[in-house]
């Protein structure tokens, strides 16, 4: 874990950026100097920023009505730390102007020294300047929470701050301002690319249409065009590495069949499975995007690919990454690098959710086919009926409903890199024998064509399943199985894993957007202590809800975990055989009288948390606390 604290982070990044204000010549004992921009400047700054202005003053006004009478205001700067726009309680706004906290005057660090503006614009990161933490002596009545706007290229074009009297001062404000800065992007997002197919995604269906979905955008055929910073949380990969990425290899279908799904008269939401394996919910917004529009949106396209030079160090992953010091894992990372290149299939074995595609994407990464395409399908996610057509592809012509020039398909998409097969179990039997006359003769026929195409891959197949019992139950062919399992690795549970620690860790790192959070030692003992049925699925989405709930304290504690995790861990805590109950006597500790107490309640609302906290009268963190001592 990261021995850094977040006090410490805060105070390293005070002590820093009063570092630069020193060395810019500012002094802390000067007299505020009021040198606004004249008129003509002030218009000019104001037109250069006229889409930062336009789409954060609806915003600015939205958030005023939250913190309106709480002797607050609303600063909104360019990149520059110059202020294009106040919003705020009149008598504050008399305060901040005795300080020059109005428009067209400039807060860098350069001008005032350390603040929330200039230091979240010399950070790129949230910042809180509280009381005497301010640089200069005159703004230390102030206390400040600023966050950066990035535009859709991922450029920070400005800042957005509430700045309010130090006696005022509350934590949550920072968030407001977060939450109010994205919004403000995701504005930004949209009218970047409003010309192009746009998928709004989240694994919990609730939170679509608010600020924690994820937006992708796509062109008609399906090429990715770019993702909000949101929607690059979600999926897991940077800008550079989707840029070889389809609709279809990031979620596992053609994106003319979510058009299609969405043209209908009542469309519901589509639950896909992303490249890693997270399933979403997804609604489509766009569908029938203008030529005009659509240009408007492939120049934006344009600006966002990434140089070619930079393609080969955007590694989705690798395998010296994901050996993380366990001996499983560590042993079955020693023979794949045996059989990588060789021609070899691989077939990865184990539970739901412990990392499978991530391992082949790894391979892939480290094999000698690395700038080749990985091609990802998921056999469990695309109906019986469509499977055969995305996985062989298909003439014009071929079937009802079978797109204009006909469909590539998977394998021939694969052709020079790796075509991974997920849940592979679940491949309808009458494919089976298809699939592996196409490995043996290294040859695929679409569907509706008499014409056979030489292909070269290196599969890549995994599975939840017992391949074995369903070929005794005559479900899965023998043939194919023994064509697939050239080497076998199985990834151990979470539970199994001897490096609990590292990986929360490296999850941490991969969630937190740049952010340094660190675990208190009561909650890895919970994680010690969980099962996990969802491996690392359940715990990456854990670790990312408990990020937003602890917000910036910089530290996850059990309050911020999610209630149905701390519910299983007290079931299976109150399932364990207990020592007979100690009567409580004069030589009983207040601990021990207290856990009797507890396990009592437990006991007699069988096992559940929650009553046994209302009739005792005590939190249920309370509960989980000293049931675990």
């Amino acid at each position: 874990m990261s021995p850094m604290s977040p006090v410490n982070d805060e105070r390293i990044q005070i002590l820093q950026a009063h570092e630069r204000s020193a060395s810019y010549g500012v002094l802390r004992d000067a007299r505020p100097e009021y040198q606004p921009a004249n008129k003509q400047e002030f218009s000019v700054l104001l037109e250069q920023n006229r889409l930062l202005h336009s789409h954060a003053v609806p915003v600015m006004e939205n958030l005023y009505e939250q913190i309106i009478n709480t002797h607050h205001m609303i600063v909104l700067t360019d990149t520059q730390g110059q202020i294009l726009h106040t919003l705020g309680d009149a008598d504050f706004l008399a305060k901040a102007d005795q300080v020059a906290l109005s428009p067209g005057v400039a807060w860098s660090e350069q001008s005032k020294g350390t603040n929330a503006i200039g230091t979240a614009i010399a950070s790129a990161s949230p910042t809180v300047v509280h009381a005497d933490q301010h640089y200069m002596n005159a703004n230390r009545f102030l206390t400040c929470s600023a966050a950066p706007i990035f535009d859709a290229r991922g450029k920070m074009i400005g800042v957005l701050d509430v700045t309010g009297d130090q006696h005022h001062f509350q934590r949550h404000t920072l968030a407001l301002v977060r939450m109010s800065a994205q919004m403000i992007e995701n504005q930004l997002f949209n009218e970047a690319f409003r010309g192009a197919i746009k998928l709004h995604f989240h694994s919990r269906p609730e939170f679509l249409g608010t600020l924690m979905e994820g937006i992708a955008c796509f062109t008609p055929d399906g090429r990715f065009i770019s993702a909000s910073r949101s929607g690059l949380f979600q999926i897991g990969l940077s800008a550079a590495a989707l840029q070889a990425h389809t609709f279809s290899s990031l979620f596992g279908m053609p994106i003319s069949a979510c058009i299609d799904h969405h043209r209908t008269a009542a469309p519901g939401l589509l639950q896909l499975c992303l490249h890693n394996g997270v399933k979403v919910y997804v609604k489509c917004s766009d569908i029938r995007p203008t030529p005009v529009a659509f240009q408007h949106a492939l120049q934006n396209v344009r600006i966002t690919l990434p140089q070619p030079e930079q393609k080969s160090h955007q590694r989705l992953s690798s395998l010296n990454y994901l050996n993380t010091g366990d001996l499983q894992v560590e042993r079955s990372i020693e023979k794949l690098r045996k059989v990588m290149g060789r021609g070899i299939s691989i077939l990865i074995t184990g539970e739901t959710g412990t990392g499978k595609e991530l391992l082949a994407q790894a391979i892939h990464n480290d094999s000698p086919r690395h700038a080749a395409p990985f091609v990802a399908l998921n056999c469990a996610s695309i109906p019986e009926t469509l499977i055969e057509s995305e996985l062989f592809g298909y003439e014009e012509g071929a079937f009802t409903g079978a797109r204009k020039k006909g469909n590539v398909g998977k394998i021939l998409q694969a052709n020079g890199g790796t075509l991974f097969l997920d849940e592979i179990g679940d491949m309808p039997f009458s494919l089976q024998a298809r699939l592996l006359r196409v490995l043996q003769e290294r040859m695929v026929t679409p569907l509706g064509s008499s014409k056979s195409i030489p292909v070269n891959v290196d599969v890549i197949c995994a599975t939840n399943r017992n391949l074995r019992d369903m070929i005794s139950r005559g479900e899965f062919r023998d043939d194919l199985y023994y064509r697939l399992n050239g080497l076998v690795v199985r990834l151990p549970a979470l539970r199994e894993r001897s490096n609990l620690d590292i990986v929360v860790d490296k999850i941490l790192q991969a969630e937190s957007n740049g952010f340094a959070y660190a675990i208190h030692p009561e909650v890895l003992e919970l994680f010690r202590a969980h099962h996990w049925p969802g491996n690392f699925r359940q715990l990456s989405n854990l670790l990312r809800t408990a990020i937003l709930m602890a917000g910036d304290e910089r530290e996850i504690r059990a309050e911020h975990l999610p209630d149905d995790f701390l519910e299983d861990i007290a079931e299976s805590t109150s399932a364990k055989p207990s020592s007979p109950t100690r009567a409580a006597s004069a030589t009983s500790t207040m601990d021990e009288i207290e856990h009797d107490v507890i396990q009592q309640a437990l006991a007699a609302h069988d096992g559940n948390v929650s009553a046994a906290a209302r009739a005792l009268g005590v939190s249920r963190n309370t509960i989980y606390r000293k049931k675990l001592n």
